[in-house]
């Protein structure tokens, strides 16, 4: 059918830019925000690239819930503002009728992003959080770059060390600082390097000075050595336990905490949403001849702003138990999606939500002259 096909291409060529656009816009927030990461030492250099690709991969379900969204509204405002939906009314087609070309368009993109929020957002954010955690905790003296203070895994310790370039594995004039419960050291070395003893990792430092301030009475103490050696805490490298952003949504659904429903809430309902806001952009999208150019776009994102807030806000109150699982989900999804089928319902039989304030005085004078006639109240002058 010509109407069909005509809206599905328009739709299709809306989509495909506004999404070009978003995500040209997004990227490049998100290289900004990894850069500075990066250059503060919670990301590796080298891996920019990766904490990019997995980031954007998990923020790419918004990205086409709007896009789908702004593609419906930008669609069908141009077709009432060019007079074309004139046309197509009038040649027998209802507005009710552009639910089946929509949804026909929209179905794959919907499935794209509840399979997204479902199962490629958890995993995303667990790969860059391991990203981000092996870099942070990563040995102390792998921490340091050459010429450089930094700290170490535990932050009771300042390393400085200048890196043998050519072999990578010993460091030379290596300078520590560690605070200890009762007492300050400042050891410096020639050269330092790590060993693993008994399976624990230690490092040895050379031909070097160590002086030690006691916190108690000021005291200091001088000494030299020609081997020194210091353990790495371990514990550095223990794994964080799992948060309920990197569980999987099976382990959400069988293990029904307070965090992991709010988890659930906020993936099932970034899908939710989407169908929504299509359902809403077709109930809304009305362009008013003498009303600001743009005015509908403005609309378009500030009631995906509301949504996605809602959406996120749930997630707190469940998480907060201030709600239950379906008293989120049934009111705001359900019920949005009964409104904005109602209101495509009335514009459909053409019910208008205009207040007219001429008929309701009209209509009101109407009502006290019949009051005055059955009470034989003579009217006022």
């Amino acid at each position: 059918m010509l109407f069909q096909s005509s809206l599905r291409q328009e739709l299709a060529k809306s989509f495909g830019a506004t999404v070009v656009v978003l995500v040209t816009i997004v990227l490049t927030m998100m290289l900004i925000k990894t850069l500075g990461q990066a250059s503060r030492g919670y990301v590796n250099p080298s891996e920019v690239s990766l904490v990019l690709g997995y980031a954007m991969l998990g923020d790419l379900h918004t990205i086409l819930t709007m896009s789908l969204f702004i593609a419906t509204v930008s669609t069908l405002s141009r077709i009432y503002r060019d007079s074309e939906m004139i046309i197509w009314l009038t040649g027998g087609s209802r507005l009710i009728d552009f639910v089946r070309p929509l949804l026909s368009f929209a179905w794959p993109i919907l499935v794209l992003i509840m399979a997204l929020s479902i199962w490629v957002w958890p995993w995303s954010y667990q790969q860059t959080q391991d990203l981000k955690d092996r870099f942070e905790k990563r040995g102390d003296l792998e921490r340091v770059a050459p010429g450089q203070f930094q700290e170490s895994a535990n932050g009771q310790k300042v390393f400085f060390i200048e890196k043998d370039l050519a072999q990578d594995k010993e460091g030379k004039n290596v300078f520590m600082v560690a605070n200890e419960r009762d007492r300050q050291t400042i050891t410096s070395a020639r050269t330092g390097h790590v060993e693993k003893i008994n399976d624990q990792r230690f490092l040895m430092l050379f031909n070097g000075q160590r002086l030690e301030i006691s916190n108690t009475d000021r005291s200091m103490k001088m000494s030299e050595f020609e081997e020194y050696s210091t353990r790495i805490d371990n514990d550095a490298f223990a794994k964080n336990p799992p948060i309920a952003r990197t569980t999987p949504t099976w382990t959400l659904i069988t293990e029904p905490t307070k965090n992991h429903l709010g988890e659930l809430s906020w993936r099932l309902g970034m899908g939710f949403a989407a169908f929504n806001l299509m359902l809403i952009a077709l109930a809304l999208a009305q362009v008013n001849s003498r009303a600001a150019k743009g005015r509908h776009t403005l609309t378009a994102l500030f009631v995906f702003i509301v949504y996605e807030n809602m959406v996120n806000l749930g997630q707190t109150w469940i998480e907060q138990g201030r709600l239950g699982f379906f008293e989120l989900m049934i009111p705001l999804h359900l019920g949005l999606a009964l409104l904005a089928a109602f209101i495509l319902w009335t514009r459909h039989i053409g019910f208008t939500w205009e207040f007219n304030t001429g008929r309701f005085l009209a209509f009101a004078d109407l009502i006290k002259a019949q009051y005055q006639v059955k009470t034989n109240t003579p009217p006022k002058p």
